[in-house]
C-alpha cells in the first residue's frame, strides 16, 4: 500500500529553502564588505569637517579610491542575485546601497558644490541607475539615488556649522542657496514612498538651519548675504513609487 504523504515532497522543499538560505547568505556577505568600505570611505569624507578648504580636494581624491572597490562589491552582489529576482532580495542591500549613493554625491558636491547627474552617479559604481521602473538585473533603484540626495542635505547642515567655526564665512552662504534649489526640485516630485517622503520633509529643518547661521553672521556683519525663504513650488510631477 502506497503511503498518503509522498514525503519526497518535503525534501524538495527543504532542500528549496536550504538554497535560499545560501543565497542570502552569501548575499550578506557580499553587502558587508560593501558597508565596510562605506565606512572607510565615510572616515575620510569626516575629515571635511575639521579641514581648511585647500586640504578638501585631497580628502575627495582619496574617497575616490574606495569607490573602486564598491565597484568590485556591486559585481560580486550582481553574480549572487538569481535572475529576474532583485526584488526579491533588494532589502538586503538597499541601505548600504543608499548610503554610498550619498556618499558618492557629498564628494561630487565638494569638489564642484553642485548636484551629481545620473551619468556621474553611473560613473562612480559602475552600474545603471533605474529610471524607467523596470529592473532585469542589478541597477541602483531611483529611491536609493533620492535617499542618498536627501542624505546630502543634513550634511550640509552640519557642514555650514563647522564652516563657520574654521573661518569659512562664505560657504554658509553657498550651502543655504544650493538646499533651496535642491528642495524646489524635489516638490516637482510626487513621491508615493512613504519613508521618501518624511525624509524630503526634513530638509525644510536642514535649511532653517542654514538660514539662521546665515542670519547671526549677517547680524554681526560677517557677511552680506540674500537670506530669502524657501520658495513654495507646487506642481504635479513624475511619480516616485516604492
Amino acid at each position: 500500500m502506497s503511503n498518503a504523504v509522498d514525503l519526497g515532497f518535503f525534501d524538495a522543499i527543504q532542500a528549496s529553502m536550504e538554497n535560499e538560505t545560501t543565497t542570502k547568505d552569501n548575499i550578506r556577505s557580499a553587502v558587508r564588505e560593501l558597508d565596510r568600505t562605506n565606512r572607510n570611505i565615510t572616515a575620510v569624507l569626516n575629515r571635511v569637517h575639521s579641514s581648511s578648504k585647500d586640504q578638501v580636494p585631497a580628502l575627495c581624491a582619496q574617497a575616490r579610491i574606495y569607490f573602486s572597490d564598491i565597484q568590485i562589491h556591486i559585481s560580486d552582489l550582481n553574480k549572487l542575485v538569481p535572475t529576474h529576482q532583485y526584488y526579491k532580495y533588494n532589502g538586503l542591500w538597499s541601505g548600504p546601497m543608499q548610503q554610498a549613493c550619498f556618499l558618492a554625491t557629498l564628494t561630487m558636491y565638494l569638489e564642484h558644490e553642485r548636484l551629481i547627474t545620473v551619468e556621474e552617479l553611473e560613473g562612480f559604481f559602475a552600474v545603471k541607475v533605474d529610471l524607467d521602473n523596470n529592473i532585469t538585473d542589478f541597477q541602483i533603484s531611483v529611491e536609493e539615488f533620492l535617499h542618498g540626495v536627501v542624505s546630502l542635505t543634513n550634511e550640509l547642515s552640519r557642514l555650514a556649522v563647522n564652516a563657520v567655526t574654521s573661518g569659512d564665512f562664505s560657504r554658509p552662504v553657498r550651502i543655504g542657496k544650493f538646499l533651496k534649489e535642491l528642495y524646489s526640485g524635489f516638490q516637482l516630485l510626487n513621491l508615493k514612498n512613504d519613508s521618501l517622503r518624511k525624509r524630503f520633509d526634513g530638509i525644510k529643518y536642514d535649511i532653517k538651519k542654514v538660514e539662521e547661521i546665515i542670519y547671526d553672521l549677517t547680524v554681526r556683519k560677517l557677511i552680506v548675504a540674500n537670506t530669502e525663504p524657501v520658495q513654495e513650488v507646487v506642481s504635479t510631477g513624475a511619480d516616485v513609487n516604492a
